[in-house]
Formats: C-alpha cells, structure tokens, sequence
C-alpha cells in the first residue's frame, strides 16, 4: 500500500490519464476526479475522466469540464472513490484490469489496482485526494472547489458523525482559497426540488418499522419513480432521510434500480456496522454507511436485507 508522498510521486510519472469514477456518482468521486484531473493537468498532463451516464443535475457541473472525448485512448488509468470494480459503470469495466492507481477511503476496498493508496479513517475520500495534491503543488481554487464538494457531500455538510477534526482542517483550507462555498452548500443541502419533496412525502408514508421501530425500510420502487416522473437528480441521496427518523438507528433505503434489481444503501449508528450487513450481500462501505444490491422481488430483497442485519445483531427483532 503507498504513502501519499509515494502515489504523488508515482502520479508525476503518468501521462494520457484517464479518471474512473463509481456508478451512481456522489460528490466525493466526482470532486475527487475532477480535482486530481486539474491537478495533474496543471502538471502539463493529458488527463481526463471517463464518462459516467449516471451523473445528476448537481453534480454534472463538476465533471463536465473534464470529460474524456470520444475517441481517448490512455496510458494510465486512475479511480477514486471506489472500493470494489463491482461499483465500476458499465463503460469503466473494460479497464478493470488495468487500473495503475486506485485511490479510496472505504474499508471495504478491495485493493484492485497494480499500485493502491487508502485511508479509511478519512472521512471523504476528498481528504485523502487534498493530501496527495498538496504535495504535487499549492492547492488552488481550481482544485478547492471540487474537493469542498467531495468532502462536504460525504459528511452531510460536516454532520455526519465521520467528520473529524482532520475533516473540518481540510475544510478551513479549501475556504482559504476564496471558492463559493456557499453555493455548493445552497444545491447539495438547502434546495429540494418539488418532486422530490413528493417522492420523501411516499418513501416515509410507506415506510416500514421493525426492532421496536429502530430498524426502518423506506423503499423507492421504479412505479414511484415513474408515477412523479421524478429524475435521478430528484433521487439523490435519499438514503439521507431514514437517519432523522427519530428512534432509528438503522435504515434501510431499498431503491429499485431495474425490474426486481434493489439498491440497498444503510445509514446505522454505533449498534449495527452497515459494512459488515452489506458484505453478507456482496456489498461493504462503512461502518455506518454501506451499500450492496439484491436482485430479487421486493419482499425477498426486503427478506435478505432484514436477515443480514439480524445476523450482526442478534438481538435484533425484524419480525416485529
């Protein structure tokens, strides 16, 4: 495993570079892409990141400027933010084995690539990307702006219980840098569209209680979707809202993803590990933030997600 002096210096040696981020992009791979990609571009780099299909409204403006043309054939390829090549996108698959530097945060990660970096206490994976630049040249705006994102997305605008000391020092030095900071907090935490405020109005009356009410199931089936013809950018984050339930400390955001394909993401406290319920799925991520997918009908996926958390936590009750 590298140090951050070791993968700065082995992203100096690299050229015609291609970014890879994780399907259903968030602000920490996309930010983290996009400032590693200014970053070595400022080096006289070629560096681009790879098209990902399921960008949404808030975070495209990040990853436009960015974006590899049609026809880019690299040398190098780098991911960030990904902790398994199971979350590639279908497009970043055909570089599975070739990635040269894999950089992430996740205690799940796999260590997929010929030379890995991570840093699972990192509350983002930005923090660990800001070091890493630090040390190729001064961290400007161009690369502030992008890294406020990752790290303010991944710790729900720092408060999220991974948000540390180190976390916030990160932050204050972002903001030395004179970016606009406030509109980045005013799109991602204070602007709700209509339709996804009808979208959090069905998920939670339909939502389901179990272990004296501090297991909750919120489920996004594809027919709502397409009843609000609500967007991806609509559904953002919406493994968010289970968590201020008061009581819960564990919820369960199932969001259909195809016919019969579920999304389970987990937001836990200190009592149920998230990653250790997901890896029991195929899944992982952090200790109170995880994601696997099931492939089955609704209440059988509901089933294997319930069953996993109860084998983490025997005492848990899901049958009531």
């Amino acid at each position: 495993m590298l140090t951050v002096t070791q993968a700065a210096e082995l992203l100096r040696t690299f050229d015609n570079v291609l970014i890879l981020t994780h399907v259903r992009p968030d602000g920490d791979t996309v930010g983290c892409a996009a400032a590693l990609c200014a970053g070595l571009r400022r080096l006289g780099k070629t560096a681009y990141l790879l098209p990902n299909p399921e960008l949404t409204d808030t975070t495209a403006p990040y990853f436009r400027p960015y974006e590899a043309p049609e026809g880019f054939t690299p040398d190098k390829v780098v991911s960030t933010d990904i902790a398994t090549v199971g979350l590639f996108p279908e497009n970043a698959k055909p570089y599975a084995d070739r990635v040269d530097l894999a950089i992430d945060h996740h205690p799940s990660f796999e260590s997929f690539g010929r030379e890995n970096i991570v840093r699972p206490e990192a509350a983002a994976c930005g923090e660990l990307i800001y070091d890493i630049l630090a040390q190729l040249g001064p961290i400007t705006a161009e690369l502030a702006l992008p890294l406020y994102v990752a790290v303010s997305t991944d710790t729900g605008c720092f408060a999220y219980a991974n948000t540390t000391a180190q976390t916030h020092a990160v932050a204050a030095a972002l903001l030395r840098t004179g970016i606009d900071y406030q509109t980045v907090n005013k799109v991602f935490f204070r602007t709700k569209s209509r339709k996804r405020m009808q979208l959090e109005a069905a998920i939670l009356n339909d939502c389901e209680f179990y272990d004296h009410d501090r297991v909750a199931v919120l489920s996004v089936p594809l027919s709502l979707m397409e009843r609000l013809q609500a967007t991806e950018t609509d559904a953002e984050d919406l493994s968010a809202l289970g968590p201020q339930i008061e009581g819960v400390d564990c919820a369960i955001t199932m969001r259909e993803l195809r016919p019969d394909v579920w999304k389970m993401s987990l937001r836990t406290g200190e009592r149920v590990n998230a990653t250790e319920v997901c890896r029991l799925l195929g899944g992982g991520g952090h200790a109170a933030a995880a994601g696997c997918t099931v492939e089955a009908p609704w209440a059988e996926a509901k089933r294997q997600i319930l069953a996993a958390v109860a084998q983490v936590v025997p005492d848990c009750r899901v049958d009531s």
